[in-house]
């Protein structure tokens, strides 16, 4: 890892979007360390970037609302501009070095990727791209970013959602990525859109519970074949840390004295109730989480995550005030009404150590 470049890189991004003042004060902030990680630990990031469509109507999915013709008048120089937000948020989200590997949903196709990526200032970064469109009828998917310098990408795989009890549903893949860090540890990295409650939450509970079944299927078979695994479990679940879809159905957890190295942990467990990643009806709750198995909770382990925590990025740049006071994230569209914010959701981020 050359510091130098990781320096320069954090300077393009301050000097290119004029947020050198919100930098310092991340800088300075004692919740997200900025300083430079090296080979000694490695940033893990989600992030659902709010309907992140390019502005071409695209024939095979339901994308027409976000064309220039379209209900929310979505045109290019609207596009460009989340686009430089989202780099705004993701430098953040680094401190002196850009994430490692970030995990995202709501992403329309691989090229709004490639938009992010190669023409914002997180160009000078040299992140690489997993992206496979799935059967979403909106035409939203899931996505990672790495960087190659801090992470051997080995394979990745999306899983289809066949749901036996509704053929015709189509919905977001889970993906898998397996890479290589930079202590020579693999780390399984699953990112998650699980069905939203659209249509009512006990109607569309049982999308969700196939969902986290299948998703803890895949996990085992991981643990049984490589029981030194490390595993990470992220994205939208559409359901509280609470909620039966991760408790009985991915079978997280709940005692953090308790766990051993197969079983799983939500680290957003402890914190369910203090804060949020997204905001329904003036209500915060969490959505976003990050699920982990018992290995990497061992601060003996070659990896393992720091402070055993997770934390929800919060900055005041991503949250605004709405006309009864309350606040919610800072997101593109408010109903009809565009505001130019970044996304309805808070991303989240973790730190391994590595040794």
């Amino acid at each position: 890892m050359k510091n130098s470049k990781s320096i320069f890189t954090l300077i393009l991004f301050a000097l290119s979007l004029n947020s050198l003042a919100q930098e310092k004060a991340y800088l300075a902030s004692e919740t997200f360390e900025g300083s430079i990680r090296g080979n000694e630990r490695f940033r893990v990031a989600f992030y659902n970037v709010e309907n992140l469509f390019d502005y071409i109507d695209d024939s095979t999915t339901l994308d027409d609302d976000f064309t220039s013709r379209g209900n929310n008048r979505w045109t290019k120089a609207r596009y460009q501009e989340k686009q430089q937000r989202l780099a705004k948020t993701i430098v953040a989200m680094g401190g002196w070095e850009a994430p490692e590997l970030i995990g995202f949903c709501e992403v329309e196709n691989r090229y709004v990727l490639t938009t992010l990526t190669q023409f914002t200032p997180l160009k000078a970064v040299g992140y690489e791209i997993i992206h496979q469109d799935s059967r979403d009828r909106r035409g939203i998917d899931v996505a990672a970013i790495y960087r190659p310098d801090k992470f051997e990408l080995l394979d990745y795989h999306y899983y289809q959602l066949n749901f036996p009890f509704d053929t015709a549903s189509r919905t977001r893949d889970i993906l898998h990525v397996i890479g290589k860090l930079p202590n020579q540890d693999t780390l399984h990295y699953f990112v998650n859109h699980w069905p939203s409650k659209f249509g009512g939450e006990f109607e569309t509970q049982p999308k969700r519970m196939f969902a986290a079944e299948f998703t803890r299927y895949k996990v085992d078979s991981i643990m049984v074949a490589q029981p030194n695994a490390n595993i990470i479990i992220t994205g939208d679940f559409n359901d509280e840390p609470e909620e039966e879809s991760m408790l009985s159905g991915l079978k997280v957890q709940t005692e953090l004295s308790e766990i051993k190295p197969t079983d799983l942990f939500n680290l957003m467990y402890p914190i369910r109730y203090v804060t949020g990643t997204h905001s329904f009806q003036n209500k915060w709750g969490i959505l976003d989480q990050f699920v982990v198995n018992g290995r990497l909770l061992n601060s003996r382990s070659s990896t393992s995550i720091r402070n055993r925590t997770a934390q929800i990025f919060d900055m005041d740049f991503l949250i605004t005030e709405g006309a009864t006071g309350a606040t919610r994230p800072f997101r593109t569209y408010q109903g009809p009404a565009y505001i130019g914010g970044y996304s309805d959701h808070l991303p989240i981020i973790m730190d391994l150590i590595l040794k």
